[in-house]
Parts: C-alpha cells; sequence; structure tokens
C-alpha cells in the first residue's frame, strides 16, 4: 500500500467514525444541530457534576466532542491533532451510563471522553506511533495506562496525532501529516505530543496522555498554555508504549488544569508487573495527587530561577520576560525566590542522553511483542521507506549504525545521568528549595517548517527527576508560555501544590481564539475611529471574527481628491510612538477601500493591546494621518 493510499484510507477511517459518531449534533458550520451542552474548557470535575446530576450523559459528552472535531480538526483551522476515533465510542458512553443509573460510578473519570497519543498500545485500533510502517499494526492488548484509564471508567474517544516514531518536536508524521497550533495555525504545536497537546487545548476532549523523551510532554503543554508532568522514573508504567528509549521514556497526561492532570495521575501510574522500574515507586506515591491541591502552597516555598536555562538571545528574550514576570508572581503570592548562582548542568548534560543508542534495540523489542505489526524491524521499516522524511536527517541510520549496547560508551552515558540527578538534588539541598524554576522552552512555538530550538527538556530527561510546566503567560507575539518546575525524585505531590497555587493566584489560560464555543459561538466584534489632519481624514470600521483572526476593515479618506492619496495601512505603535506597517488596506488613488486582513497572534496581541493603528498617507500629509484603534475588552484578560 503506497503512503498517499495509507492516509487516505486512515483520513477516511476517521471523517466516517466523526460523521457517524456526531449525527445529529454537527458543528455550527454544517447544517446538523450544535450540541446543547458546552464541554469548552469543562474540567473533569465539571463534567463528573453534570452527569451525576442528569445535565447531560455520556453519549452526549461523547457526541459534543466529536462536534469540536468535526468542525476544527478538518475544517476551519484544520488543527489535524486526530488520526483516528475508536469505532466503539459510543457503544462504551452507552455503557457508563448504563453504571451510573446503577449507582455503579467507578471515579470521577467515569463516562468522561479522553484522546490517548497514536504511540500508546490500544487493542482495538491501529497504533502507529505516527510511521506509515504501522499504519495496519493492532496490538495484542492496550497499554498499561490505557487499561488503567479504562478501568476508571474513561471511554478512550480516539487517537491523537504525533511527531513520527517520537523522534521531533514539531509533530510531523506520514500517517496524518502536519498538527497545527490552535493558538496560531501557522505554527507548529510542539512535539511529540503535539496531537495531544493540540487536540486538549481545543476541547476535543477532558483530558488526553502523552509520552515524554526528551519534553514531548511539557514541550506541547507550553505551547497550548496546558499542564503537564514529566514524573520520575517509574512513576508510571511504560508497558505497551512504542519505545523511543525505554531508559527515558514516561507517559502522562496533559491537561487544560492542574486538578484535572491530579485526578488523570491517580488513574494511571501505579506498580505494573511488566514495567520493573514501577516497582520505585512502591510507598512512595501518595493515594490521591489532588490532596495536593493547596492554594496556599506558594506562601513560604523555597524555590529558584535557574538563570542558565532562561535563554540570553534575541529570539530568546521574550520567553524570558515572561518568565521573570512569573517568578515575581509567585513571590506576590508569598514564594521565596531563592538566589543559587551558576550551576554545572549544562556540562554534565553534555554527551548524557541515550535515545540514539537504546533506540533501535527498544523499538524492534516492540515488534517482536507485536505479532500484527507489518514491519519486524526499523532496519525493515527505513529499508522500505515507510517513514516521513522529516526523520532522514541521519538520526535513524546513527540508530541502525549501533551494533550493541555493551559499549564504555553507553555506560558512559548511563552514569551521567546519576550525575546530573545528584548535582540537581544537591543544589536543591544546598539552598533548601522545593523546585528551580525555568522556562520548558525557551523560544514560543515557531512557524510550520522551521525548526524549533530552545528545549530545556534534558535536565529533567536525563536526571530522571520529575518535572512540571504550568501556564506562565503569553510572549509579546501573542503565543503561551509554560514555566517549569523540576525537584526531588517522587516529589510530585511537592510540585503540583506549587503549580495548582500559581495557577490559582494567575489563572494564566485562557482558550484559543481559533476554537471557539459551538453551542454560544462568540459574535464579530466591530469598532469605529475616525479622524482628520491637515486637509485630510478617515473614518474607518472593522470587524474582527476571533475564530478566523479575519479583520474585515473598511477606510474612507475624506478632504482631499482620491489622486492626492497615496497608501493606507495598519501599523503597530512601538511605546506609543509611530511603527512599522503591518498590513497594506488600499493603494493609489484608493479614497474608498475595503477587504479582509489575516491577523498574527502578535496582531491580536497588538490590537488588545491598544498598539495598532489605522493611517491614510496623502500627498501632503506623507507621516499619515492617524486613527488608533481602541478595541472592546473581552473577558478578564481582555482578548
Amino acid at each position: 500500500m503506497s503512503m498517499s493510499t495509507v492516509q487516505q484510507h486512515t483520513r477516511r477511517l476517521l471523517v466516517v467514525a466523526v460523521a457517524v459518531a456526531g449525527a445529529g449534533c454537527g458543528p455550527a458550520t454544517t447544517t446538523t444541530t450544535a450540541p446543547r451542552f458546552e464541554v469548552m474548557e469543562r474540567s473533569i470535575t465539571e463534567l463528573a457534576t453534570a452527569l451525576d446530576a442528569g445535565d447531560v450523559t455520556s453519549r452526549q459528552l461523547v457526541n459534543s466532542y466529536l462536534a469540536r472535531i468535526t468542525a476544527y480538526d478538518q475544517q476551519g483551522p484544520r488543527l489535524n491533532a486526530m488520526v483516528r476515533i475508536a469505532d466503539d465510542a459510543l457503544a462504551v458512553a452507552d455503557a457508563r451510563d448504563v453504571e451510573r443509573a446503577q449507582g455503579l460510578t467507578r471515579g470521577p473519570l467515569h463516562g468522561v471522553p479522553v484522546v490517548v497519543k497514536d504511540n500508546y498500545d490500544t487493542a482495538d485500533m491501529p497504533t502507529t506511533a505516527g510511521a506509515i510502517g504501522l499504519a495496519t499494526s493492532i496490538p495484542p492488548d492496550d497499554a498499561f495506562q490505557v487499561q488503567r484509564l479504562r478501568d476508571a471508567g474513561a471511554i478512550i474517544l480516539g487517537k491523537t496525532n504525533m511527531h513520527e516514531l517520537a523522534r521531533g518536536i514539531t509533530t510531523v508524521s506520514s500517517i496524518a501529516g502536519q498538527t497545527r497550533n490552535p493558538y496560531d495555525p501557522m505554527r507548529n504545536p510542539g512535539g511529540s505530543s503535539g496531537g495531544t497537546g493540540a487536540a486538549v487545548a481545543a476541547s476535543y476532549a477532558a483530558v488526553g496522555m502523552g509520552s515524554d523523551t526528551c519534553g514531548s510532554i511539557r514541550i506541547p503543554s507550553a505551547h497550548h498554555a496546558l499542564v503537564g508532568l514529566r514524573g520520575t522514573r517509574g512513576l508510571a508504567s511504560g508497558d505497551g508504549i512504542i519505545p523511543l528509549s525505554s531508559t527515558q521514556d514516561i507517559g502522562g497526561p496533559l491537561a487544560r488544569s492542574v486538578q484535572d492532570l491530579a485526578i488523570t495521575l491517580d488513574a494511571t501510574v501505579g506498580p505494573d508487573p511488566a514495567d520493573r522500574t514501577t516497582e520505585r515507586g512502591r510507598g512512595r506515591i501518595p493515594a490521591t495527587f489532588t490532596d495536593a491541591l493547596d492554594a496556599g502552597m506558594l506562601r513560604g516555598a523555597r524555590v529558584a530561577v535557574l538563570d542558565e536555562l532562561l535563554g540570553a538571545t534575541g529570539a530568546e528574550r521574550p520567553v524570558r520576560t515572561v518568565i521573570e514576570a512569573a517568578a515575581e508572581e509567585m513571590a506576590a503570592a508569598g514564594a521565596v525566590l531563592v538566589e543559587i548562582g551558576e550551576t554545572d548542568f549544562g556540562a554534565l548534560l553534555e554527551d548524557a542522553s541515550v535515545i540514539g543508542l537504546e533506540f533501535k534495540f527498544d523499538f524492534d523489542r516492540y515488534l517482536e511483542a507485536t505479532p500484527g505489526a507489518p514491519v519486524r524491524s526499523l532496519a525493515e521499516l527505513v529499508e522500505r521507506g515507510l517513514y516521513h522524511q522529516v526523520l532522514a536527517s541521519g538520526a535513524l541510520q546513527a540508530s541502525l549504525d549501533v551494533e550493541t549496547l555493551d559499549t564504555d560508551e553507553y555506560r558512559a552515558r548511563l552514569a551521567k545521568r546519576d550525575a546530573v540527578r545528584l548535582a540537581v538534588e544537591a543544589v536543591l539541598d544546598e539552598h533548601d528549595v522545593t523546585a528551580l524554576l525555568y522556562p520548558t522552552i525557551r523560544e514560543t512555538a515557531r512557524p510550520i517548517g522551521q525548526g524549533q530550538p530552545g528545549s530545556n527538556c534534558a535536565l529533567s530527561a536525563v536526571s530522571g527527576l520529575p518535572a512540571i510546566t504550568v501556564p506562565a503567560g503569553y510572549a509579546s507575539d501573542g503565543m503561551p508560555v509554560g514555566l517549569e518546575m523540576i525537584g526531588r525524585e517522587f516529589s510530585e505531590a511537592d510540585l503540583i501544590g506549587l503549580a495548582y497555587a500559581f495557577e490559582q493566584a494567575t489563572a494564566h489560560r485562557r482558550a484559543p481564539d481559533s476554537t471557539p464555543s459551538l453551542t454560544a459561538p462568540p459574535p464579530p466584534e466591530r469598532v469605529e475611529v475616525e479622524t482628520s489632519g491637515g486637509r485630510a481624514g478617515l473614518r474607518a470600521r472593522f470587524e474582527l471574527d476571533r475564530a478566523t483572526r479575519s479583520l474585515r476593515y473598511t477606510v474612507a479618506v475624506h478632504g482631499v481628491m482620491d489622486d492626492d492619496v497615496w497608501f493606507s495601512h495598519l501599523h503597530r505603535a512601538i511605546e506609543a510612538a509611530p511603527g512599522p506597517v503591518t498590513h497594506l488596506l488600499g493603494g493609489r488613488r484608493q479614497a474608498r477601500m475595503s477587504g479582509v486582513v489575516d491577523l498574527s497572534a502578535s496582531d491580536l496581541r497588538s490590537l488588545r493591546d491598544g498598539d495598532l493603528y489605522v493611517d491614510v498617507h496623502t500627498r501632503t500629509e506623507m507621516d499619515g494621518v492617524r486613527a488608533a484603534i481602541a478595541w472592546p475588552e473581552v473577558g478578564p484578560d481582555g482578548m
């Protein structure tokens, strides 16, 4: 089967599943009725309360989420986050509804839809890790964490796209192509769990599962104003997750709130006989992580900013500014910011990753345990060309060239992992701090097609220590920034407590504009401006559709002849002074002009901040007659 044929086959299955499961409650862009129950941004607790009260059924929840997928995954912003919808989603929902009616509720996730990354084994759906070579691979059983979710009553709604084989952070695969970021569909969603990040941010489900080998939970969380945790090695089982590096891999949730993360962790962590590393967690995991949800946790908490990971380049400055402000917000909430100076972490992290060495052996071992896989080794997958060119940078061949792990190089890298862990814990102990703070990634999401620099993934991934990322705010380009906190072994409860207190004090998360409510779609927003200077004047009307970021305009110039009009523009002011052109609205001899411009995330932020102005340049007014665009505030964040 050719690559294009498999892609079409997979996409067809997704579209058909959505069309069937979502019948009768489709998106506003179709002729079907919009869902009555609002699922957008609803927490697990809110959904459970509504289910218990009879305000909604699990079947209706599934249909409501499927309506959002129909509206936004291949239409609208075309996020392309979903690979497949579970054929039995509605049947499982009905079963959970029957159980609830009989008083057999399993817990807060009972009857709640979730999505999982496409490297988690699901016995009822293919598991591909994004690779076309595994497009028809149905594993013999569920991954441990998937089974735990099912046991908790959750509904596995479907599988999310990922960066192929988890070897990258921009989420491109030969199974589904490029996933887009709902905060700016022209930018990447992070990776490798970028499909899960985009899906959870766009409210395709209550919560989603990802995996993190070096940032693959935390980076998509940072790019989508989500909460993500990379747990201590041994916190959660890796059984049934297609491996990238068995030493560094760990699965876990991406969530819209710390509380949702804690609830999902409760359902998925713990000992598993199939994963020996989970024995390390015995007696070290709390009965429930929700006990750590203390809004006062920051009072008196000692934390330290790891300055060497803030970044110093011009491209890193916008993220650094947000993180420094977040640290001050922590201090305002009662935290004690401790100065620790420079560390030797950077030198210790050099040549400490084992991903490239372990991948071939771990991947081939997984295939041996998966009889239905159509390829039997990494070498075969590469030889048959059943992978995306995003991986054709030499990394795959380098992994294939590794003949054995019985080498001094491999043993030295493993030893470095211990050295990094000891060094981090020594700094924590020396300064008596609970966590070290730094940006999850030092640059915001780059445009699609570009590489994504700036990852700070290695400190946690190499040391095996837990790290949580939580929304820190938004950079000057309008994109989300994540604040990461790393702590001691099995200190997840402490990190969750700090993250929860910070979240409650700041409320930085806001939903992306590109995927608005289907039950109460926001109306277009309008504003009119007028000004004059010298002979010329202008009147302008603007109408903004936030979902598409389309700004419709009408500009009329008066007081001069048409021949005197040169140009009309949108400009971005710089510290209240004239600034550069962002969009051309009209040209020579156009005294009446109208049209639509597409705004970037940065443009939207400037609009919110009152930094955009419209002008007209005439023969006598070369500097332009300007009118500031004072946009009305919308919601607590003003945009």
